[in-house]
């Protein structure tokens, strides 16, 4: 039996969401968000944004998530912020607009879970964002990437933030001054995603990743996570003066004496998750 999105196996959705924009189901380890506006490209409309934050935090409080995928159904991935719901609006609500596609690219980042862009088809400007601000993406090789904001006058600012510290400056230059889609194989080439597969494939693909995830302690996954967003933008030496703390304290969690006696005497670890 296949889900609406195609994936294979009986997938169990969580009740009592009552989201009407996403689809939240658990499969294989992990919970799978569904951006469900096909007929409006997956458009980030306030209202989905809310709901993929809810979902978000609602998929990593279930104990047994061990990685959140964010998928779409339909052609496209999605085409960014929904334009009809921006014409003639007050400042007040594109401040609000802002502040939750924002607050949705950190809640990304937040959780303990890594979280998956399954990539479909075209992700353009906040959809796009919402690929660069994943902690890993697969692609199909007929997805596309676009931050074309400036092409309708709306320069792609918030978009540039995770796309930009993802390819590089004059990569995303390149993609935000013309507005010019790249295909996966660049996108690939460039780092906005980790791996590009036949359409085929990409269920398989994802799943790969989260086998590999859940192998590893939900502690040390988590802690690992955490510290990586917290160095990334430091210097150097701020970095290792963080990191050091961490891996102190890492070292001294269950899970890393565990893993390191069981190598140590070549067995597989058990995990406690702390």
């Amino acid at each position: 039996m296949c889900s609406p999105t195609g994936k294979l196996n009986a997938v169990s959705t969580v009740s009592g969401t009552g989201y009407r924009n996403v689809l939240v189901s658990s499969h294989d380890h992990a919970a799978w968000i569904t951006l469900n506006r096909a007929e409006k490209r997956n458009a980030l409309s306030l209202e989905l944004m809310d709901e993929v934050i809810a979902a978000l935090r609602e998929a990593s409080s279930q104990g047994d998530t061990r990685a959140i995928v964010i998928e779409a159904a339909g052609a496209a991935f999605s085409a960014g912020h929904d334009l009809s719901e921006m014409i003639g609006r007050e400042e007040s609500f594109y401040r609000e607009l802002f502040g939750v596609c924002t607050l949705m690219m950190e809640t990304i980042h937040e959780l303990t879970q890594p979280v998956i862009a399954k990539v479909q088809g075209i992700a353009t400007a906040a959809g796009c964002q919402l690929v660069a601000a994943c902690d890993l993406a697969v692609a199909a090789d007929e997805a596309r990437f676009a931050t074309p904001g400036v092409n309708i006058g709306l320069f792609c600012t918030t978009p540039m933030v995770p796309v930009s510290r993802a390819v590089g400056r004059k990569r995303a230059m390149q993609m935000l001054l013309t507005g010019e889609p790249i295909d996966a194989a660049t996108a690939l080439d460039w780092g906005l995603i980790n791996r590009v597969v036949p359409a085929e494939e990409l269920d398989s693909a994802v799943l790969e990743l989260i086998d590999a995830i859940a192998r590893s302690s939900s502690y040390t996954v988590a802690t690992g996570k955490r510290a990586f967003y917290s160095q990334v933008d430091q210097t150097e030496h701020g970095a290792y003066e963080h990191c050091k703390v961490v891996m102190t304290e890492n070292a001294l969690a269950a899970d890393a004496q565990e893993g390191m006696t069981a190598f140590l005497e070549k067995r597989p670890p058990v995990w406690r998750g702390e």
